[in-house]
């Protein structure tokens, strides 16, 4: 079963009723040129008052698939774009990508909604209403297939990715969740930020029944339709969203199949990935989950998109459906979208250092921006290059102050976990145009002491604090 116009219009409850209404709204937006990240403005009903941007690529079939993916906790569309690898991997598979920008707030900054009333039942508002008409636009406007419509995200995209495949079963295909937490983990607001939350406090443990029974009972209650299958992924290291929520989410998924708590196979596909799969008596995989060891808060790294891309069934396209071409329009401006906050990527540094180009002293500007809570704290940090050339290879050097110590970050590698600290560029940031910026971020623990460090040098240039 899939949404479609003539469906909506048949539904007589009033909060589905109104989905409805959304999905006839006509797109005032131009169709977005291929091979660019577009933001589009008028996209049907957005209770959750988000931004939506799509990238739609130069060739994909007729009836291309739609993968909505989703950013960590204080980031944004454009940054989950450009900081993952499903962009690039739309261009060889042709599938369109929407990237939403959460803009809630629950003491932690720009987070999708998972913990409200509204939130947690179809057609109730909220956040995922404003997904499912992001996902009819993109099926009206570029001939998306809705019976291939999939959904991934990182950390809070995670955590809503469990979510929408919960509360919107009818309209996901399969989802794969990174760093996520099951659906109904959070009691409200006030559960939601590190620190204060009963769901990522680590205590959290709930029987399979239970989990499976809010899946049922209140996200869409009496829906008896097939389900999307479930990909999960979580680094045993990881102290932000503990990786004992990997298991409560597997007893949730596993529940609501109907499969055993036991795996029908174990593997390791790649080192440090342990990977277990639960499949069903025809043999069909619903559930699998991999532990990424020593992986801390930093999921999807090098290669996980594809492999969640695959498990979706997008690396084997349809060879008899018509291809699609949108040549690139030269006299199209190309779109500036603000950069990420926190783009929760980690991948390894590039084998053959790029030239380092230093800047000029005082062309460089870092903002930092620290969210706390008890022993914890993440840190994003922007880096400007505010010189009239680009900067190809990068060294940020600054110092922690007394009592914090890294545990894991995203962006850039960093070396040592305190006191003065050398951030260095990864493959896909090497060079920072003139007038660019780049995003870069860390997770530590503290002992009291939440401040940002009061200074920073680029290439061993001082750079301006913002």
């Amino acid at each position: 079963m899939r949404i479609r116009r003539k469906v909506l219009l048949a539904l007589a409850a009033p909060l589905v009723a109104t989905l409805a209404a959304a999905a006839l709204v006509i797109p005032t937006l131009q169709p977005a040129y291929a091979a660019s990240l577009v933001e589009v403005t008028s996209f049907g009903d957005n209770p959750g008052r988000m931004r939506m941007h799509i990238y739609v690529p130069n060739t994909r079939p007729a009836n291309p698939a739609i993968v909505v993916a989703m950013h960590g906790c204080g980031g944004t569309g454009p940054g989950f774009y450009s900081s993952s690898e499903f962009a690039s991997l739309a261009d060889r598979y042709g599938y369109i990508v929407i990237y939403p920008s959460a803009t809630q707030q629950a003491g932690f900054g720009n987070c999708f909604d998972t913990w409200s009333d509204a939130a947690k039942r179809r057609g109730g508002g909220s956040d995922p209403v404003s997904i499912v008409s992001m996902i009819n636009y993109a099926e009206q406007q570029y001939g998306g297939d809705p019976r291939r419509v999939y959904a991934t995200g990182s950390s809070s995209g995670g955590m809503m990715t469990n979510h929408m495949l919960a509360v919107y079963p009818d309209v996901f295909a399969a989802g794969a969740a990174f760093m996520g937490v099951p659906y109904n983990c959070f009691a409200n607001a006030a559960d939601y930020p590190p620190g204060a939350s009963q769901c990522t406090g680590g205590n959290m443990n709930r029987t399979p029944q239970q989990w499976g029974d809010a899946v049922r009972q209140q996200a869409y209650p009496g829906y008896t339709g097939p389900r999307p299958k479930v990909q999960l992924w979580h680094g045993t290291a990881d102290t932000l969203v503990p990786y004992s929520l990997l298991q409560e989410t597997i007893e949730q998924w596993t529940n609501v199949f109907g499969l055993s708590q036991t795996p029908t196979s174990t593997d390791t596909p790649q080192t440090n990935w342990n990977r277990r799969r639960y499949a069903d008596s025809s043999g069909n995989v619903l559930v699998e989950a991999y532990s990424v060891q020593g992986a801390g808060h930093s999921l999807p790294s090098s290669g996980m998109a594809a492999v969640a891309i695959g498990f979706f069934g997008l690396t084997n396209p349809n060879p008899t459906t018509p291809p699609v071409t949108t040549p690139p329009v030269p006299t199209t401006p190309p779109v500036t979208t603000p950069p990420p906050t926190t783009p929760p990527v980690t991948t390894p540094p590039p084998t053959t250092t790029p030239p380092t180009t230093p800047p000029s002293s005082g062309a460089c500007r870092v903002t930092a921006t620290v969210n706390a809570w008890n022993t914890g704290l993440t840190e994003n940090l922007t880096i400007t290059n505010t010189g009239s050339s680009a900067v190809n290879g990068w060294s940020l050097v600054y110092t922690l102050p007394s009592g914090q110590t890294i545990t894991s970050g995203w962006n850039a590698t960093y070396s040592p976990s305190s006191g003065q600290v050398t951030a260095r560029n990864v493959s896909y940031n090497a060079a920072i145009p003139a007038n660019g910026s780049v995003d870069i971020g860390f997770q530590a623990n503290h002992t009291g002491n939440t401040a940002k460090p009061t200074s920073f040098t680029l290439n061993g240039a001082a750079c301006t604090v913002a």
